[in-house]
Parts: C-alpha cells; structure tokens; sequence
C-alpha cells in the first residue's frame, strides 16, 4: 500500500511539492515523490515514514518496495544462515535495513559492513564500510540490474550480488565506476547452479556458497 505523505513540521527541511506526474528512470517502480537526503532522514526520525511504509530512498525518489514471495524470502534466509559462519571476525550482517547513500536510502535484502554491531546503533552503514550487498530478484530483476546496480556503482560500493530467481545465478558485479553520467560496474560474473560463489571481501576471497544452498 502507498504510503500517505505528510509535510513535515515548520522545523524539518522544507520539502519541494511533490510532482503530479513523477518520471524517474526506474524500471517496474513506481516513484512517486521527490525527495533530498536530509529531507527522508527527517521523515523518519519525525515518524512521518516508518518501518511499516514500503518504501526506500533511491537517487532522490521515494520508490516502492515490492512485496516478497517465498521463494525470495527462503533465498533470504538461506544466505542469513550461511554468511555469518563464513566471513572473518569484523563484519556485520544486515538484512533488509538501510545503508547510507549520497544519494538515497536502499535497503539491500542482505549487506556485510566492516564492523561491530554496535557501531551501527548509531548510523546506517555508509559506502566505505561495506563490504557487499546483496538482492534477491524474481518480479524486480530488471530493477536491480539497472537501477539498483547504478546506484551502488554511483557510490562505489565494491561488489553486488544479484540473487538471479528467474535464470538460476547468481550475478557477481565488481569494479564500479564511481560517480559520472552512467555510473556501471565494470565486470560482471555469472555463477549458475551447480557452481560455487566466492565470497570476497577488501578484494580477497574468503569463502564460498553453493549456488544451489542459496536458491529454491
């Protein structure tokens, strides 16, 4: 359900008026409100946006989240179990919570940020301290290969993991460009069933998964 949007008070940044007719270049989501950095941080911490608003901040658009299925979640999961028992000491997991962006608010089905735990009572995982993010595509795959990947190229998030449902891989992209007119990841690898994916972290391979662990 969309959320219903509020000004906020006199206080929090003001807001421009939202568009009539939104056009962002998203594929398959609708983005229906413009949005600064500061202007969400403020939504939230003043309980205009809440956790139970599907909804993410993505290059300065509001933009739905689209509800999960089993199998997605299942894929979830599955990497919850496995991640922490095979990454060295010092890095956190999250799941389906926020990371700090120039530019927006994604919050990644999976993300490993270098860390303690602690450390992010206070403030979202930024850029520097992230290691890898992950999503879990079925009906958003065309989304996260597009929008998604320049997004996180954009801010040189060093790899990104799709979760392929539909084709059965999983999608390794690696060497992002940093910010310019087309931010992309420069190398991409493919890693179908029956193969193993490498973990890597600061560059290093620290492990590997089982494609087929990870899908249904």
């Amino acid at each position: 359900m969309t959320p219903t949007l509020q000004a906020p008070p006199p206080q929090a940044a003001q807001t421009p008026p939202p568009r009539s007719s939104p056009h962002a270049p998203f594929i398959g989501r609708a983005a229906f409100y413009r949005l600064r950095v500061d202007q969400y941080d403020r939504m939230v911490e003043l309980g205009i946006l809440t956790e139970n608003d599907p909804v993410e901040l993505i290059e300065g658009y509001l933009v739905e989240k689209m509800p999960a299925n089993p199998q997605h979640d299942g894929s979830v999961r599955a990497l919850i179990r496995r991640l922490p028992r095979l990454v060295p000491n010092g890095w956190t997991l999250g799941s389906q919570m926020g990371i700090r962006l120039v530019g927006g608010r994604p919050e990644p089905d999976v993300w490993l940020a270098r860390g303690d735990e602690r450390v992010y009572f206070a403030r979202h995982p930024s850029p520097e301290d992230l290691g890898l993010v992950v999503e879990v595509s079925d009906s958003t795959l065309a989304f996260d290969q597009m929008d998604k990947a320049r997004t996180y190229a954009r801010d040189r998030v060093p790899v990104y993991w799709i979760v392929n449902l539909p084709d059965r891989r999983v999608e390794v992209y690696t060497d992002p460009t940093g910010p310019g007119d087309e931010p992309r990841y420069q190398t991409t690898r493919h890693f179908p069933a029956g193969t193993s994916v490498p973990v890597e972290l600061d560059g290093q391979a620290v492990a590997s998964i089982p494609v087929d662990e990870i899908l249904p």
